[in-house]
């Protein structure tokens, strides 16, 4: 065998040597000891695959939420996953979701009801985490049960009836009067979300009167249009289009003098009286354990839905002496944060 067989036997390609005998045997015999020595690997051997996330929230604080939680997880972005944010505005708009089946990622976590049903269209075998605070997730049609959600999704649905007359009590130990209030929403997807509140208000004998957003842009319109129906204070229901609007409405409110209250936790630092809902940037690390389950081989089918974990009620008081309202002390002892 010549030198240049043996070398092209071991995978050092021939046209690199000019002739056999430009390579002595103590060179030859080293090159050949070297690849003896080393494993060799087989041509259908590849390196381990880096999994890929997708997130689809207009946040940067529910992404960064996220990524903290599986951080605590072990999984740390840029070394054993790879977490990609899609920002997903305007956030009425699902349609970015339709590059899942392009992209075709480990794992993608998708935020409100109309992303997730857009990216249940796009996909029946790529694992979805939802997060929606706005509907009944077996009544939408999304899982079959809570327990045994069976298609390609799970994630963390609100109990919405309990957190309807949360709210309005809280409105009204603020203002014992209260009989009428205004809504925020999105009558679009928050049906669900505005049925509870209505048999929380016909229990407590208030009125609602109702104006919906489509639009951030639109938020002004729709305030002036709910100020018409001359209502005591403002209730706002979650959806991405109101999250967007928070510091306008936050801000007419205000102008107003109407106390107001959202489960959105960031309302208050925003100028809003009151937030009383789940902890925004705890549900996101709450989804982080359903993205690990299910790199580590979990169906996402067979894990149960989960309410947000953390609750709780921010007062701003501030907001509340620029409307000229004193907040009960037995509700600011029940208070999780008080800005000053």
């Amino acid at each position: 065998m010549t030198y240049r067989q043996v070398f092209e036997q071991y995978g050092i390609p021939s046209g690199t040597l000019k002739s056999d005998r430009v390579i002595g045997r103590r060179v030859l015999l080293i090159g050949i000891a070297a690849l003896l020595g080393a494993p060799r690997v087989s041509s259908g051997q590849t390196s381990a695959k880096v999994p890929r996330v997708l997130i689809y929230t207009g946040n940067a604080a529910w992404r960064d939420g996220l990524v903290g939680g599986l951080r605590d997880l072990g999984w740390i972005e840029g070394q054993n996953v790879v977490v990609e944010w899609r920002r997903a505005e305007p956030p009425e708009d699902p349609a970015q979701v339709e590059e899942l089946g392009r992209l075709h990622p480990d794992a993608a976590v998708v935020a409100g009801p109309q992303r997730i049903r857009g990216a249940m269209k796009v996909t029946q075998s790529i694992p979805l985490v939802g997060v929606d605070l706005e509907s009944d997730p077996v009544a939408s049609g999304f899982v079959k049960s809570l327990a045994r959600p069976g298609s390609n999704i799970s994630g963390i649905w609100l109990d919405l009836p309990e957190l309807a007359g949360k709210q309005l009590q809280f409105l009204r130990e603020v203002l014992p009067a209260l009989r009428r209030v205004g809504i925020v929403w999105d009558d679009r997807i928050g049906g669900p979300q505005f049925a509870e509140t209505q048999s929380a208000a016909r229990a407590m004998n208030v009125k609602l009167a109702a104006v919906p957003l489509h639009r951030s842009a639109d938020a002004d319109e729709a305030m002036r249009r709910l100020f018409a129906e001359r209502p005591q204070a403002i209730l706002i229901l979650t959806s991405p289009v109101t999250f967007t609007a928070l510091s306008r409405i936050a801000e007419v409110a205000r102008q107003k003098r109407l106390p107001s209250i959202t489960p959105f936790s960031p309302y208050p630092a925003a100028g809003g009286l009151m937030a009383y809902g789940p902890n925004f940037p705890a549900i996101w690390r709450q989804a982080a354990g359903y993205v690990h389950r299910i790199l580590k081989g979990a169906k996402v089918g067979d894990l149960p839905v989960e309410r947000p974990s953390k609750f709780e009620l921010v007062i701003n008081l501030k907001t509340a002496k620029a409307l000229g309202l004193t907040i009960p002390p037995s509700l600011l002892l029940r208070a999780d944060q008080v800005i000053e």
